[in-house]
This record gives structure tokens, sequence and C-alpha cells, in this order.
């Protein structure tokens, strides 16, 4: 028989250099700014202002779509990881990501 768990169990915490941490956190926001950047300018209108947008429903549509991408990635740009795993994936992923997405967004500009 399994002896029960004490309350004060606590997880291993599982150390992260500073450096990993702030880089994580660096490439992190730059990708998630990228990418709002790049949808802002993909979901405007293709008409002349923001205003007759309504004119024209795949206007409409691509707008409101891009508004709802814009507002999910602002709140995933304020909501950050919380463990080191996901700082460390950050890093890893981001020095991937970031200048794939910068690339991105300089062709559609």
């Amino acid at each position: 028989m399994a002896a029960p768990e004490s309350p004060e169990a606590k997880l291993p915490v599982h150390d992260i250099s500073p450096a990993v941490r702030m880089a994580g956190k660096i490439l992190r926001i730059l990708f998630i700014c990228t990418l709002l950047a790049l949808a802002v300018r993909v979901s405007l209108p293709q008409s002349e202002t923001i205003w007759t947008a309504y004119e024209t429903p795949a206007d409409l549509i691509r707008f409101l779509l891009g508004l709802a991408m814009c507002l999910w990635l602002g709140f995933q740009l304020l909501h950050g990881p919380t463990d080191a795993h996901s700082y460390r994936t950050w890093f890893y992923l981001g020095l991937a990501a970031v200048p794939f997405a910068m690339i991105c967004l300089f062709a559609v500009w």
C-alpha cells in the first residue's frame, strides 16, 4: 500500500539559466509581435478605408477574422510562459521561427 502524500510535497524544480530565460522571453515577444503585424497587414480591407469594409462581404469577413486573431495574439502576448520547459521551448523554437516570420512579414508588406 502506498504512503499518502504530504501536503508539502513539491514538484522538482528545473533550473534554467537567466540568459536562456531572457532569450526565450525576447524571442517569444518578437515572434508574437511579428505575427500580430502580419495579421494586421493581411486583414486590412482591399477597399480604401476600414469604414467602407462593409461594402464587400469578403473584406468584412477578412477584417473580422483578422480582428479576432489580433485579439487572441494580444492575449497570448500578455499571458507568458509559466515553467522552465516553456522558456527553453520558446528559445529553440524562436531561433527558427522569428527569422521565418520576419521574412514572411517583409514579403507580404
